[in-house]
Parts: C-alpha cells; sequence; structure tokens
C-alpha cells in the first residue's frame, strides 16, 4: 500500500506537467485546448500559466521522492484541480478539447484524492 501515495502524485504530476508545452507558444497552446490565443497579451497569460503548471508538475514530482513534501504537493496539485473543474463544469459551451481537459482532470482529482487520503494513513 506504500506505493499508493507516490503512484497518485506522479499521476498528477504528469497531468499538471503536460500543458508546459503550451510555454513554446500560440500553436501550442491551440493544439492543447482548441482555443485560438490571439494577441499578445493573451499569449503572455497563457504561456505564464504553463510555466505555473510546470512548476507544481515539478513539485509533485519531487514530493514522490521526498515525502516531507508530500503534503503539500497533494493540497496544491488538489486544489489546481478542484479550482479548473468548478470553472470548467460552471462555464457552459466550452470546447470539446477543453471537455477531454476536464475528463482528465476528474480522473486526477479522483486518483489524487485516494493517494491522498492513503498519504495521511500513512503519516
Amino acid at each position: 500500500m506504500d506505493y499508493i501515495a507516490p503512484f497518485a502524485l506522479l499521476l498528477m504530476a504528469v497531468v499538471h506537467l503536460l500543458p508546459l508545452a503550451g510555454v513554446l507558444g500560440a500553436g501550442r497552446l491551440a493544439a492543447l485546448y482548441g482555443v485560438d490565443v490571439a494577441g499578445p497579451d493573451l499569449q503572455v497569460l497563457m504561456r505564464h500559466r504553463a510555466v505555473l503548471f510546470g512548476i507544481l508538475g515539478a513539485y509533485q514530482a519531487y514530493a514522490v521522492f521526498a515525502p516531507a513534501h508530500r503534503t503539500a504537493a497533494f493540497v496544491a496539485g488538489l486544489a489546481s484541480l478542484a479550482a479548473f473543474l468548478a470553472l470548467a463544469y460552471s462555464t457552459p459551451g466550452h470546447n470539446a478539447k477543453l471537455a477531454r481537459v476536464a475528463r482528465i482532470d476528474v480522473v486526477a482529482l479522483v486518483v489524487g484524492a485516494v493517494g491522498f487520503a492513503a498519504h495521511l494513513q500513512g503519516a
């Protein structure tokens, strides 16, 4: 059972690291999310978002091997996933790629919650 928390963190890390590709520019952001990132202002904001996800994902990956950091990594990751899902499901009319991201995040949220519970029981 000692593998549940690290596995969950690793899955959450991958989910948060994938958007890091968006730092490469508008074309990559469009491929990830199916949105037109027109204008430099929106590109800067979305690319910065990609960097922040990269930082979160890297921290979660680090916490896989540093148990003292797992609580913070789980809390930050679960908050990120829950916030996106709350926004996505409260905003009708988003596109199919964002709906796919939401489905992936639901899985990551459930796995993360199970992993966090396992971590707390083992702590």
